[in-house]
This record gives structure tokens, C-alpha cells and sequence, in this order.
């Protein structure tokens, strides 16, 4: 068993450990798919790593790790399985974002120690009204990723009167209602059903402004992400696992070469052969690449939160290489299917099982390539950013 977490681990160590639960996620991926969540056991090893903690701040008995490591640490995992590396990254994230709420909240979200497991759907498809104590929520949510697992569900709503504005509220798992909705041709394994609350009291110490939730700049001791916003973390780490399938998926056409004779041949091996030498090339140069300019956006955007809050022109700049690694994973990926046989379309193999979780994984709206690529031409052009612009 891999040593429990502790205050004192570094970023490297992060990493080692999900490097060790890669053959698990690999073995463990079919079974994923089926079950429609992450089975006990991958949620078992991730528990006995010490990973589930390992961002939430020290201050709150966490490991206090930052962006670098987590983003590493699920580009690894994807190896394995790129719906549970997603599906990890995002609970431990949301130990982060726990740790945002007020003090009467951390004091109920941490009581037990600092593993607490949340989904956050960050769409504003509820609404509160304001009474005496709190808040009385009502809503539906989409994309409710890992609450399978959960312990508490963060939702995003809208306050109409007296002023418009929004919060994040977080609220005991067992008060939501889940719609098992999640029936996908990929990333299966992230379970992200639809919740919802009817008519729910919810004490004001576990709302936060929405503002503050995503840009505050405020951070409790031990806080290793610093004062970097929300949405360029989401959208780097959101990233990795396809970063992570496409390394997966480059390793196995490689492998597949060695051993594949070509149908409708007199014994022709596909490793002789020139295209097929071209196109293994041509896929790691492009796997380069895009593995370059997401490790640099990583590095600049830890760079310009270490002193204060990254400029709109950074976060914009993460949107899009954020997008673009994705858009280049997904590119990365079909540069090596194409050439790699009929017999990788079967439901079981593992470069048809990384092609569609990529392939579902782009849908994120933070990866939309139109909407994004427009919001980063507006902003070049002198326009500013909009209230809706998520960066």
C-alpha cells in the first residue's frame, strides 16, 4: 500500500503515485465504462494514495499541491483510463474549491478530515430566493461528474431580486435528487448525471457569491494554487486527459506496429512499411507540439498567480491553448486510428475506448474550438470580455 498523503509532499511524489495507479485504471477501464462510474477499487487506491486530499489546503489538514501537479498527475493517470482520470481530477480539485466557502462551511465540509467529495456543475440553471438565515434553492443541473462518490454537491444559481447576481451554494448529497441520464458513447466512466433540488432551505454560510467562488483572489494558508481564478484551472487540468489519451494512444499504435501483418498481403508487416513509418512520425511530432504549448500555458499561468491575479490577456491566452491541446489530442489520436486496422472500431479495444472518450470530452464547453477561438480574436481586436466569457 502506497503511503497515506501528508502536508509535506511535493508535486513529484503527486505525480509517482498516479503513475502507480495506472495499470489499475488500464485493467479496470471496461469495468468503468459498464458501470457508469469509477469502481470501488480505483476509488480505494486513489483514497489509500493520499491523492483525494492532496489539494485541498494544508490549513485544512490537505496536501496543499497547486496546478502543476494536478494537471500532471491527470495527464499520467489518462494513460489508464482517460474518463477516470478526469473523473479523479475533478474530486480532487473540488476539495480546493470546498475549501473556498466560508468558515461555517469548512467547519461541516472538513469535520471528518480533508476528504470531502463534491461534483460542481457550473451552469446557473437554479434559482434562490433570499429569506431569514439562507437561501431557499430550487433547480436542475447538468454534467454532475463523480456524484456517484459524493459527500456534498456544489451548484451555481440565479438570485433575481433585489439585484441580479449569482451563487455557489453546497449542499449534503443526500438532500439532491440524481437523474440517471448519463448514457454516453465515451467518458463513460465520469457518471455525470443530472441533479436536482426541489424546494431546499440552505443555510447562508454554505452560499458564496459566484464572483467570488470563481475570481476571488483571497486564499487560506497553505492554498498551493495561490490566487489563480477557477477557469483557467479548470480548463488546463479539463485538458489533460486528453493530453494523456493521445501519449496513451501514440505508445499503442507504436506497439501495433511491431506485430500487425497487413490483411490482403503475402505477410507484409506493417512496421516495413513507409506510410505507416510516416504517419507514427507524424503523430508523435504533433503529440510534441501540443504537449509543448500546454506545458508552457501550465508555467505561465502558475508564473502570473504567484504575484497577484493573472491579466485578461492570460486567462484568455489558457482558454485557448486549453482548447487547443484538446483539439490537437483529438487530431493526435485520429492521425494514428486511421492507420491503425479495422479491428481497433471493436467496443474493447483501447485505442477505440481512448478515440470516444476524447471525442466526448470535447464537447466541454471550455474546449468548444468556434466559441473559444472567437472569444480570444474578440479580445485581440480591443473588445472586452463579457459578463458570460469563462476565463
Amino acid at each position: 500500500m502506497v503511503l497515506p498523503m501528508s502536508p509535506t509532499i511535493d508535486g513529484h511524489e503527486f505525480v509517482r503515485r498516479c503513475e502507480e495507479l495506472v495499470p489499475g485504471l488500464q485493467a479496470r477501464a471496461g469495468e468503468a465504462e459498464e458501470l457508469r462510474r469509477l469502481p470501488e477499487a480505483t476509488l480505494r487506491e486513489a483514497r489509500e494514495a493520499g491523492l483525494l486530499e492532496a489539494f485541498v489546503p494544508t490549513s485544512l489538514g490537505g496536501g496543499g499541491l497547486g496546478l502543476e501537479a494536478l494537471a500532471q498527475g491527470t495527464r499520467v493517470m489518462a494513460h489508464g483510463c482517460p474518463a477516470s482520470a478526469w473523473t479523479l481530477s475533478f474530486l480532487m480539485m473540488h476539495g480546493w474549491l470546498l475549501a473556498k466557502f466560508p468558515p461555517g462551511a469548512r467547519a461541516e465540509i472538513f469535520a471528518d478530515g480533508p476528504i470531502a467529495l463534491a461534483p460542481a456543475p457550473l451552469a446557473p440553471t437554479g434559482s434562490v430566493t433570499e429569506e431569514a438565515g439562507g437561501f431557499r434553492l430550487t433547480g436542475r443541473w447538468e454534467w454532475a461528474t463523480g456524484v456517484a462518490h459524493a459527500d456534498w454537491v456544489m451548484v451555481h444559481a440565479i438570485q433575481a431580486k433585489p439585484v441580479f447576481t449569482t451563487w455557489f451554494l453546497v449542499v449534503p448529497r443526500d438532500e439532491v435528487e440524481v437523474d440517471d441520464v448519463w448514457f454516453t458513447s465515451g467518458m463513460r466512466a465520469t457518471g455525470s448525471n443530472t441533479v436536482r433540488i426541489g424546494d431546499l432551505f440552505v443555510p447562508e454560510h454554505r452560499a458564496l457569491p459566484a464572483q467570488d467562488f470563481l475570481h476571488s483572489t483571497e486564499t487560506l494558508d497553505g492554498d498551493g494554487f495561490g490566487r489563480l481564478p477557477v477557469p483557467p484551472v479548470l480548463a488546463l487540468v479539463a485538458a489533460a486527459p486528453a493530453l494523456g489519451a493521445a501519449e496513451a494512444a501514440v505508445e499503442q499504435f507504436k506497439e501495433r506496429l511491431t506485430e500487425r501483418v497487413l490483411a490482403y498481403s503475402l505477410g507484409d508487416r506493417q512496421r516495413e512499411q513507409p506510410a505507416a513509418q510516416v504517419r507514427l512520425a507524424t503523430a508523435m511530432s504533433d503529440l510534441a507540439s501540443t504537449r509543448v504549448r500546454w506545458d508552457v500555458a501550465i508555467a505561465d499561468l502558475v508564473a502570473a498567480g504567484a504575484p497577484g491575479a493573472p491579466s485578461e490577456q492570460m486567462r484568455v491566452d489558457t482558454r485557448l491553448a486549453a482548447a487547443a491541446t484538446v483539439r490537437g489530442a483529438r487530431s493526435v489520436i485520429n492521425t494514428v486510428v486511421e492507420g491503425a486496422g479495422a479491428s481497433v472500431y471493436f467496443s474493447t479495444s483501447p485505442l477505440q475506448r481512448l478515440q470516444r472518450d476524447v471525442e466526448v470530452l470535447k464537447g466541454h464547453v471550455v474546449f468548444d474550438w468556434d466559441r473559444t477561438a472567437e472569444l480570444a480574436g474578440r479580445f485581440a481586436l480591443g473588445f472586452g470580455l463579457r459578463p458570460t466569457d469563462m476565463v
